[in-house]
Parts: C-alpha cells; sequence; structure tokens
C-alpha cells in the first residue's frame, strides 16, 4: 500500500511517542510548528487497539503560538509556550486530561523541549493552562509536615518512575444536583454527584468492594437527566483513612468510565473529582489530602476547598512514562 492509500496519510512521516500515566495511555505526536491537519476519523482510526496504534488518547505536541487553538497565543504570551492539543479515543475533543498532561510534561523534558532542571512547567491546555512540577516518587518515600522523608507502604510502580505535580486548577460542585446513574450490574440507580474539574464528572458512591468490582462498564452508563457536555462517571468506595500523613490522608478506590473512550484504567480529572467528592461526603473535617486507588495504579489529591466547600483548587500527583516511540508510516 502506498503511503497516499494509507489511513494515515495525513499524519505520514510524523514522529510519536507512547506512553502512560497509571495505564492510562496516549500517543503524542509531534507538531511543534503546527504543520499536520487533524481529522477526528484518522484521530480515532490511530486509537484503535487493533487497526491503529492503540490509546485511551491522542495528543498533539505544538508550540501555542502557532497552534491557531483559541486561546493558545494568550497561554503562549503567558508563558505556556507548549500546548497539549487533546483528543479522546473516538477522536472528539477533550478540554483536559490530568494523566496526560504529566506524561505531556515528562515528553517536553524527555526530548529536551524544555530544560531537565525546570522548576514550573506551564502546559496549554483548553481548560487554561497548568502548573506542572517534579515531585517525590511515593516508592521513594513521602514528605511529612515537619520535613521528614518517610517510606510509603505498598508504594506504586518502581523507583525509577518520574513523579509530577499538577496545579490542576478550580473546582466546583453542585450539591443540589439530581443525577441518576444506572450502570450495569449494579442493580439499583445510584445518585451521583455533579463535580467539576476542568471536565464534567458524575461520582457515585458504592457501599463495598464487590460492588465496584461487579460494575459492568462495558456499555456507557446511563445518566438522567443527561448532563448537557455529558459527563465521565466515577464509581468510588472508601476506604480507612492514614494517620501517618501530617493532617491525615483520605483513601479510596475508582472505577471510570470516560466519554467518548469507555473504561480506562485510570482518568486524572477523575480521580480529582472523586477525591473532591469523598471529601464532600465525608465532611469539613476530613482530610484535604487523599490517595486515591484505580486499577492502573495509584494516584495522589490534594484539595484546597473554600469556605463553603462548593469550589477550590485541586492538585493531582502520579507517574509518568514513555514506553515506545517511532514514525508513523
Amino acid at each position: 500500500m502506498s503511503t497516499s492509500e494509507s489511513p494515515f496519510a495525513a499524519l505520514a512521516d510524523t514522529p510519536f511517542l507512547k506512553g502512560h500515566g497509571t495505564q492510562n495511555d496516549f500517543v503524542l505526536l509531534s507538531d511543534d510548528d503546527s504543520e499536520l491537519e487533524m481529522h477526528p476519523e484518522t484521530i480515532a482510526l490511530l486509537a484503535d487497539r487493533r487497526a491503529g496504534l492503540g490509546a485511551d488518547g491522542i495528543i498533539r505536541i505544538v508550540r501555542s503560538a502557532k497552534s491557531g487553538i483559541p486561546g493558545a497565543a494568550e497561554q503562549a504570551e503567558a508563558g505556556a509556550e507548549w500546548f497539549m492539543d487533546y483528543y479522546n479515543h473516538d477522536g472528539s475533543l477533550s478540554e483536559m486530561c490530568g494523566n496526560g498532561v504529566r506524561v505531556f510534561a515528562h515528553t517536553l523534558v524527555t526530548t529536551g523541549r524544555v530544560p531537565a532542571d525546570t522548576k514550573d512547567i506551564l502546559v496549554g491546555t483548553r481548560d487554561g493552562i497548568k502548573t506542572v512540577r517534579t515531585t517525590l516518587n511515593p516508592a521513594l518515600g513521602v514528605q511529612t509536615g515537619d520535613g521528614l522523608q518517610t517510606t510509603t507502604p505498598n508504594a506504586p510502580g518502581s523507583a525509577d518512575d518520574a513523579w509530577y505535580t499538577i496545579d490542576m486548577g478550580e473546582w466546583s460542585l453542585d450539591e443540589n444536583s439530581s443525577v441518576l446513574v444506572t450502570t450495569g450490574g449494579i442493580e439499583v440507580a445510584r445518585p451521583g454527584l455533579s463535580v467539576e474539574t476542568g471536565n464534567p464528572h458524575t461520582v457515585v458512591a458504592l457501599a463495598e468492594a464487590v460492588e465496584l468490582e461487579g460494575a459492568d462498564l462495558r456499555d456507557a452508563p446511563v445518566l438522567d437527566p443527561v448532563p448537557p457536555q455529558g459527563s465521565n462517571v466515577e464509581y468510588i468506595v472508601m476506604e480507612p483513612a492514614r494517620s501517618d500523613v501530617a493532617g491525615g490522608e483520605g483513601a479510596l478506590r475508582m472505577r471510570v468510565f470516560e466519554r467518548g473512550v469507555g473504561e480506562t484504567r485510570s482518568c486524572g480529572t477523575g480521580a480529582c473529582a472523586a477525591a473532591i467528592a469523598a471529601h464532600h461526603w465525608a465532611g469539613p473535617n476530613s482530610p484535604l489530602q487523599w490517595r486515591v486507588d484505580v486499577p492502573g495504579g495509584q494516584l495522589r489529591i490534594g484539595i484546597d476547598p473554600n469556605q463553603n466547600g462548593t469550589a477550590g483548587r485541586v492538585t493531582l500527583a502520579g507517574p509518568a512514562v514513555l514506553v515506545a516511540g517511532g514514525t508513523i508510516g
């Protein structure tokens, strides 16, 4: 088959990398000077796990000033030289991807687009500029309130994994929302809490781990009413909190169905939404630091709520791994 006949002709000779953040995986396309044409059909085929390279999402690496994306030029002027142009598995656009931002920042460092000693990596996204910093890998230890380093039992990954903390920006929740979520494998529809973390989320609390494991997420959950922009759906089970971390650390397990993707091994913005919902349900005196265990690994969330607990800021920390690279034929 000649290149012109290839379904990837529009992406021919484009360098790519394959990476993941807690097994939420991405194909990253190098398009520094914005020369590619990103067609939804081509993106969906590239993300296909049988006909393409396979990924939960496709990320185009492009200079903000040259991207042509609304608002990106202003982000470039504010210091975000690089823009994360993110697409879901089905080729649709997405506002943000927390795991994707970590992998994107790791790629910028690994490929020399930003110096390795950069303290704050500013990443342009459709949800505004995200600030990313390297952080301590829990496999090596955690910083306690008095500055001492302690080891973390059952920490995920290897000591060589690169960890990053992202200032995810503002979040909000609608405590008056009334969304019923019908899910395969769960007999009764459950209420969900609407949380906005750059992407729309609906968080459902389950009583036991057996319910979490029994949820059938091969088909999309049914939401009533359906949110205007659709919604990711997170299912969580809260676990006993830890007391050996300064201020305490909440803990939960999560599975997620992402709009435009299906069930994924992890979701960064979804983990943030899950921790925010858990804190809201547990009350204002519950921990502001949360460990979120997902099928693909472990993430850590920091919550800074406002006085009434319905909005605030949130941080996301987790690993980023690059596994392969090549050129699209």
